[in-house]
């Protein structure tokens, strides 16, 4: 492939490369959100612009935002169980509820209306602002986990609420109307 380019926006494209890892960096630092919420729309751009193929462009996005996402994952995982600030019952309890509810999300977000999305979205995003805006320790619901099968059902449920959003947001939602 031969990319006709030119120099001045090859530049241009590097520095909006940059910009959105430093604007990725800043918000999953201070808010926990996931990068893919920036990077995919920028990486989209980009591959727009370079020429990639429309067929592919979104399965290019989201592989290079997954090749990311686990040795990232990795190494997060790795520099707090260093600090001692893992806890490896809640890991061991949410894995495979986590596994399962993100599967369970995709098949739901093939079929589902994109009103689903938007509800899932809306929800979420506004618990989590009323809790970063309002938060008090007075709101801390319990001083211990709760038993085995809560615990089980928030991994599911934190699965399956991240693929909803994540699918929508990347619109791999099953459209009955489109030509495939």
């Amino acid at each position: 492939m031969v990319l006709s380019v030119p120099p001045g926006e090859i530049a241009l494209l590097v520095a909006a490369v940059m910009v959105a890892g430093v604007a990725t960096g800043i918000l999953a630092g201070l808010f926990g959100i996931g990068g893919g919420a920036i990077i995919v729309p920028v990486l989209y751009e980009i591959f727009r612009i370079l020429g990639v193929p429309e067929e592919v462009r979104m399965q290019l996005c989201v592989g290079t935002s997954m090749a990311v996402i686990l040795p990232t994952t990795i190494r997060s995982y790795i520099t707090h169980r260093a600090k001692g600030v893992v806890l490896n019952d809640v890991l061991r309890q949410w894995a495979v509820p986590a596994v399962v509810g993100i599967a369970a999300g995709a098949v739901i977000a093939y079929f589902a209306p994109g009103a689903v999305f938007k509800i899932v979205f809306l929800v979420t995003v506004t618990i989590i602002a009323i809790k970063l805006l309002f938060g008090k320790d007075s709101w801390r619901i319990a001083g211990d986990f709760p038993g085995r099968p809560l615990m089980i059902g928030y991994g599911f449920l934190i699965g399956l609420t991240s693929s909803l959003m994540g699918e929508r947001r990347l619109g791999l939602q099953h459209d009955p109307d489109a030509v495939r």
